[in-house]
């Protein structure tokens, strides 16, 4: 990864400043213990105070060097999470919606935010205290043995049972940290639905069977976060238990080494000092050792995510280049990841531009599926799908949504101006570009409506409108972009038939030379189209127009009839 290598020489400063950190620390304890055995056994005060400025500047680099050590370390770990959470970004918006699924929406957010913090914290641990407790386990251990080779000894018992302690926690810290993370996926989906749910649950007035849910969720993360916390809380007083009693033994048998006149007291001093520096360290690494599973989660929580085999996509290179695309469908079948039924089957069909193509069925006839199929959202898995007689995955994927204006069934606006909405089509149309999309959108009269027309800011999701001026804008974006492909899912359902009508009509000078294509449930939407496509549980069962299908396809006289009542169909 990247991340390495960019951040490579910041890495080496560190080492360089942590080296400089640790000479400090570990020569105070040295001048210290020569102020106790030279200078004050003599009473020579000008020593002490030279030897005691001495201390004082070796003590303010240390503290220079830890503070730029802490920097450092706090800019490249922040550094690093910024571009963890940009590839992760990136690669989620290479996903196909099966790839979306597979992990949860919900999991992905967990995962771009919290797992990449418990990555950063733990990197910023690891710069500033791993890095460092080498050094001072290593020359800790070197000046304890140089003042007194066997009352370093004691150090050496006292290293089992911090190795056997760090060995407990990593053994059930793992699991544990894994289950706080799922559980804190599991919270986040109930939250989610709550949030974009609101209104289906306050007109089902199911507020406290939510409540409960969400009450679940959160109990059920209280208690492994309380675990792992339990687990935590056992480990620090542990280790201050094993390094008190290490001080302990020290001062005692270095009492003993003194009073046999075998040590001085500057040297125990000294002794001690250094015996704190190796049992710091030990602590620092016994921390790390806490600390890193629990990144160790996220950070494979991550990796699933960047190493994602992604559903195998076409590295064709083709470009359409062409004003006008003929969409071909040839014995098309389709079933979505992990069915047990086709979605689609027997397909077969042409629209051509400069002509209107219909699509129409019942719920679940897999209307939906197959424009989604256009801007390869999904993949096909048999048969054929043409563009100007030529596979559709020869084509350079951007290229080939570059050339689509596809309106989704939910109409999705985005925080902003209303301009910068119908510009999210394409960045480089005028004012007058935008505002004739408006006008054969049939939202010009609303937007000058709005308190600042065009420049009237819409809230997020477009939380702001309703869903008529919604799908409006949804409409004009897609007009803004002039394709040669326009796919429109059910996009005029929340449209009056007065305005529907007006729409449709603007739209036809519009699109002269464009293949459109419409998927809609009213009749009055498809009447006038050069061709109706008619879909049966994912079968084609009818192609025409109106009045070719009422004389030869069941499915769509049924459908009309249904609609007699509405006066359509007429």
């Amino acid at each position: 990864m990247r991340y390495t290598y960019t951040y490579k020489w910041l890495i080496v400063l560190l080492f360089v400043f942590i080296f400089i950190q640790t000479l400090t620390q570990l020569l105070l304890p040295t001048l210290m213990g020569t102020i106790v055995d030279d200078g004050v056994v003599v009473g020579d005060i000008p020593y002490i105070w030279k030897i005691g400025a001495i201390m004082l500047i070796v003590a303010a680099l240390g503290v220079v060097m830890s503070t730029v050590v802490s920097f450092y370390a706090s800019k490249v770990a922040m550094s690093v999470g910024r571009d963890i959470r940009e590839d992760v970004f990136r690669k989620v918006t290479y996903f196909s919606i099966h790839d979306m699924q597979s992990i949860g929406t919900a999991s992905l957010i967990t995962r771009t935010t919290n797992d990449i913090t418990q990555i950063q914290q733990a990197l910023v641990m690891v710069l500033r205290m791993f890095l460092t407790a080498p050094f001072m386990l290593i020359g800790g251990i070197a000046m304890a043995f140089m003042k007194d080779s066997k009352l370093s000894l004691v150090i050496l018992l006292a290293m089992p049972f911090i190795i056997v302690t760090v060995y407990m926690v990593m053994k059930k810290g793992y699991p544990l940290f894994q289950a706080v993370q799922k559980r804190l996926d599991q919270l986040n989906v109930v939250l989610r639905e709550n949030l974009t749910g609101v209104h289906v649950i306050r007109s089902f007035t199911k507020q406290k069977d939510e409540g409960k849910r969400l009450s679940e969720a959160n109990a059920n993360l209280m208690n492994v976060s309380i675990a792992v916390n339990r687990l935590m809380a056992f480990t620090m007083p542990f280790m201050m238990l094993l390094m008190n009693m290490t001080i302990v033994f020290i001062i005692w048998f270095g009492g003993l080494r003194i009073e046999s006149g075998m040590m001085e007291i500057g040297d125990l001093m000294a002794f001690i000092q250094y015996v704190m520096l190796i049992l710091m360290a030990l602590m620092m690494a016994s921390m790390m050792f806490v600390i890193i599973p629990r990144a160790s989660v996220s950070a494979n929580r991550i990796r699933e995510v960047l190493e994602l085999e992604t559903e195998k996509k076409s590295l064709g290179e083709k470009r359409l280049g062409e004003s006008s695309i003929t969409v071909t469908f040839r014995d098309l079948s389709f079933a979505y990841p992990d069915a047990d039924q086709l979605a689609l089957s027997g397909v077969n069909f042409t629209a051509k531009p400069g002509e209107m193509t219909a699509i129409i069925g019942g719920t679940g006839s897999g209307k939906t599926t197959l424009i989604q199929l256009l801007p390869r959202f999904y993949h096909v898995r048999e048969g054929q799908i043409l563009f100007n007689n030529e596979p559709i995955d020869w084509y350079d994927e951007t290229d080939l949504r570059e050339n689509i204006g596809y309106v989704a069934q939910q109409a999705l606006l985005f925080s902003g101006t209303v301009k910068e909405n119908l510009r999210y089509g394409k960045e480089t149309a005028s004012d007058e570009e935008i505002v004739a999309a408006a006008k054969i959108a049939q939202a010009h009269d609303f937007i000058m409506q709005l308190p600042n027309g065009y420049e009237s800011y819409i809230e997020q999701g477009g939380a702001n409108l309703s869903g008529g001026q919604k799908q409006r804008l949804s409409i004009a974006r897609a007009i803004v972009r002039r394709p040669a492909l326009y796919i429109f899912d059910d996009s005029f359902s929340a449209l009056d038939y007065t305005t529907d009508r007006k729409l449709r009509d603007a739209l036809a000078s519009e699109t002269e030379k464009a293949t459109v294509i419409v998927v809609a449930q009213r009749i009055s939407s498809v009447i006038d189209a050069d061709q109706i496509i008619v879909l049966d549980k994912g079968k084609m069962v009818g192609k025409g127009t109106h009045d070719e299908l009422l004389e030869t396809c069941e499915v769509y006289k049924e459908i009309v009839a249904s609609q007699m009542g509405e006066g359509e169909g007429a």
